[in-house]
């Protein structure tokens, strides 16, 4: 198991699990580990760093920074960004890589770096393994540069406009215009006070859209705080005291997942938002091999509405970096996973909200119906899932012990082949996810309670 680097970078606490020295550390093994970030012929690479709205993130965006000068190499620092901002522009700028501060969806407290190549990807297994082992380990001693040889922090200007023109131009410029015409008035927009506060409300209205804002006057501490995707009570409330609000979008943190709120305030997950996107993509001629590559958290709602469409699926482990590796490796252009993260590769090397949002809204102008009568095409399965919090020792022990193994064989033969069964380790925080699908809600609730509780009681 990593000691480091989850699912999605590395995590903590800010300021005690992930301290300052640590993101100096960081920084100094990733150019130990990453050939294009060693300097060499008078040249000093350039890394892109951005960060989210929490309080803690200029702290540890700047001490990535120095990690970074230390050893030679200059960060551009691009101030508040989105993920996906940063992933963009890594190549457009021709940076030999890119770092995000952000803990995504994760309360105020927590934060996280999340390293990208020079292509715009998150790095492999392999290299994350091998910063580890630079930090942990010792096994290289990163490089002394004195001097003019240090690094410099660079100012990133350009991030946001650079970035929203590209999302500009994966839609018409006369969506909004359209979409008027068949009775779209108004969107609600969920910016979970975090990075999306300093990009939708400029895309939006630069498409011409009328909206109005929530959660978008980021303080340092309420990102994600009741609010944005993993919070969608308030906007459902929103739109449906709204009548003149035909669609809400709800961001996380660092403006990566997008989840939708129909006109009716009806949740549209992210299962939903992939099952609309593909089958009008697979009408259109336009969606490579008629797959989708998704995770095994992925709704069997989902693998039956693909199933009557004649979309194929892959499935990979939990985690936006799997699907996308999938999807290079299978030639697909379309995947993603329930909680929002979708990946359209066409555009992005990455999941990003704010256009996934543009690309829901195109499908709608182009079949002319509301949101809730698209969603409505996939049944979603009752799904329970319950989060066990758990000592690190217990997450490595999750898979092995015993009675959790026999607690769940019993629920899944109770089951049978009306449900499932899934327990996983969580990849960003001390988390088991006890996932339990199926028609019947009330059996899958009782039988997730119950196997929550052997977890618990033998994992704490």
């Amino acid at each position: 198991m990593a000691r480091l680097f989850g699912t999605d970078g590395a995590r903590g606490v800010a300021n005690t699990e992930l301290s300052c020295e640590l993101a100096i550390k960081i920084g100094r093994a990733w150019a130990c580990a990453q050939p294009e970030l060693q300097a060499g012929s008078g040249v000093r690479p350039q890394v892109l760093v951005g960060m989210d709205t929490r309080a803690s993130s200029p702290m540890l965006a700047n001490a990535l920074a120095a990690g970074l000068n230390s050893v030679g190499v200059d960060a551009v620092m691009a101030g508040v960004v989105p993920t996906p901002a940063v992933a963009h522009l890594i190549p457009l700028w021709g940076c030999q890589g890119g770092a995000m501060v952000s803990a995504s969806h994760n309360p105020c407290e927590f934060n996280g770096i999340k390293l990208f190549s020079r292509l715009g990807t998150k790095l492999p297994d392999e290299l994350e393994e091998t910063i580890e082992g630079i930090i942990l380990d010792e096994t290289e001693p990163p490089p002394v540069v004195i001097g003019g040889r240090v690094g410099r922090c660079l100012a990133g200007e350009a991030a946001v406009p650079d970035y929203l023109r590209h999302l500009r131009a994966t839609v018409p410029a006369t969506l909004s215009a359209k979409l008027r015409e068949q009775g779209v008035r108004r969107l609600a927009l969920d910016c979970s006070n975090g990075s999306a506060s300093v990009t939708a409300p400029r895309l939006f209205s630069d498409l011409g859209f009328a909206y109005d804002l929530l959660s978008a006057a980021p303080d340092g501490e309420n990102i994600n705080a009741h609010c944005g995707s993993t919070h969608m009570e308030q906007l459902q409330t929103y739109v449906r005291g709204n009548e003149d609000i035909s669609v809400g979008f709800a961001f996380d943190g660092d403006a990566d997942r997008l989840l939708a709120v129909d006109e009716n305030g009806g949740l549209v997950d992210g299962d939903q938002i992939m099952a609309i996107c593909a089958k009008a993509w697979k009408a259109e001629g336009r969606l490579k091999r008629d797959c989708a590559v998704v995770t095994v958290m992925t709704n069997l709602g989902f693998h039956e509405f693909c199933g009557r469409c004649g979309i194929a699926r892959e499935i990979t482990a939990v985690g936006d970096r799997y699907v996308l590796e999938a999807m290079l490796a299978g030639g697909c252009n379309l995947g993603g996973e329930q909680s929002g993260h979708i990946i359209f590769s066409d555009f992005a090397a990455t999941g990003d909200g704010q256009l996934t949002a543009l690309q829901l809204l195109e499908v709608m102008r182009k079949s002319g119906r509301p949101l809730s009568a698209l969603a409505a095409e996939m049944e979603r399965f009752p799904q329970v899932m319950i989060n066990v919090k758990v000592s690190n020792l217990g997450k490595l022990r999750c898979h092995t012990d015993p009675e959790i193994q026999l607690a769940t064989r019993r629920a899944e033969a109770e089951l049978g082949e009306a449900g499932r069964v899934l327990v996983r380790v969580s990849g960003t925080e001390p988390l088991i996810r006890v996932m339990l699908e199926g028609r019947n809600e009330e059996i899958i609730r009782r039988l997730a309670q119950e196997l929550a509780e052997v977890i618990e009681e033998r994992l704490i």
